[in-house]
């Protein structure tokens, strides 16, 4: 074989390896894209929106600029971005302009060489180097002082730069994604921001929805964070929130978006310790809306609806046989109490009909699970302590509830 055939052939081996890599599912619906993105959690429109934007700008190697509130996972996005480009085999960094004093950002960029300044003892390797080949996330990119500004954007346009106290020039092969929570164009008429960095960063540009503007993808975040914190703090019973906290939780407007979300989740979790976390141990600041106090109104709202519990034993009541009752079931181990009347197990002199009864039961609990989980089978049939394809199987005999699509099953 010639050297221009070898030349040829690795050309093609490197070009459908770029292919493969490129490869991102059609994303026609949720579900589809929730395979393209497992580290997302929801299934809003605003959500489904921006993954599709995602999964295109990610086959390209320009630069990215991902506008959003503090704590709305930009460095989640910048994070699925690398996962599905050409550049996954490679390293991912990630550094915070804003977390770096000005003196130190310089350095950490793009190194420095022994002796460059006191105190330099050693070669440093800056993130431009260390993440050769691979992508370099710079968040809060607005707050970088405006001299490293016109350094950053060197490197952008030669793909070449120098470590500090250096003289030999470095290649940059590094996918940038910027982010940050300025207006960088009001920045730009301030005259704290390049514009002409600016144009070079904003190739392609995502803005991530604020939590108050995916409200409803809440409830399901709710879950999510609440398994998590369960996981981190096993020695402690299990916790969850009842239907009225996930629904007044779910209402607020959250102006630190998913972080302060994360947060109050296991806030509460450790300081519940274990059981139903209903409306009376959330945050005094979390109040009903409309409402100054949510705690003062509280035991006037009690008064006029039914408690958790009562609508819990109610559902229950109907899937069961006329005339039977309900007591408490110990629980296993390690998983929430049932919430029953206190003569449940008492046979009534008219007798009843067992199976019935105990189809009647389960079918209530399965239906409650699904109803917390907003219908998700594999979270469902965790807290009923069951195998899922038990559980489907149940569902689809009884008709509990309409099946999802098989392309669309968790």
């Amino acid at each position: 074989m010639s050297h221009s055939d070898k030349r040829l052939e690795n050309f093609a081996s490197q070009l459908a390896t770029s292919q493969l890599f490129c490869e991102v599912p059609a994303l026609g619906g949720a579900e589809n894209w929730r395979q393209s993105f497992p580290e997302i959690v929801g299934r809003s429109q605003a959500m489904s929106r921006l993954l599709e934007t995602v999964a295109k700008i990610s086959r390209s190697e320009s630069s990215v600029l991902i506008h959003g509130e503090s704590g709305t996972g930009k460095e989640l996005i910048a994070r699925a971005i690398h996962r599905l480009s050409a550049r996954n085999h490679k390293p991912f960094i990630a550094i915070n302009c804003s977390a770096i004093p000005e003196n130190l950002l310089e350095t950490e960029l793009f190194g420095h060489e022994k002796g460059a300044f006191t105190g330099a003892i050693q070669r440093h390797q800056g993130v431009f180097q260390r993440a050769d080949g691979g992508t370099l996330f710079l968040d809060e990119i607005g707050d970088m002082a405006p001299s490293l500004q016109s350094k950053l954007l060197r490197v952008l346009q030669e793909k070449t730069f120098t470590p500090v106290g250096g003289k030999e020039i470095c290649k940059a092969d590094v996918r940038v994604i910027a982010a940050t929570h300025v207006d960088l164009e009001n920045a730009i008429a301030t005259g704290s921001f390049r514009s002409d960095l600016y144009y070079r960063i904003n190739v392609l540009p995502v803005t991530l929805p604020a939590l108050r503007e995916r409200q409803e993808d809440i409830p399901m975040l709710l879950n999510h964070f609440i398994e998590v914190s369960n996981r981190m703090h096993p020695q402690q019973p299990t916790c969850w929130f009842t239907t009225e906290a996930s629904s007044i939780l779910s209402s607020q407007s959250w102006p630190g978006n998913i972080r302060q979300l994360q947060n109050l989740v296991e806030r509460i979790v450790v300081m519940r310790g274990g059981g139903p976390i209903g409306i009376e141990h959330l945050p005094r600041e979390f109040c009903r809306p409309g409402t100054p106090d949510f705690h003062s109104t509280h035991s006037d709202h009690a008064a006029r609806s039914p408690s958790p519990l009562r609508i819990e034993q109610e559902s229950l009541h109907s899937h069961m046989p006329r005339g039977t009752s309900l007591s408490h079931l110990n629980p296993r181990p390690g998983t929430p109490p049932l919430m029953l009347p206190a003569d449940f197990g008492t046979l009534p002199p008219e007798g009843i009909n067992l199976i019935e009864f105990i189809e009647g039961l389960e079918n209530s609990l399965i239906t409650q699970a699904l109803q917390r989980t907003d219908n998700n089978r594999n979270q469902a049939a965790r807290l009923l302590g069951m195998n899922r394809t038990t559980l489907v199987e149940r569902i689809k005999k009884r008709k509990l509830s309409p099946m999802n699509p098989a392309s669309e099953e968790l």
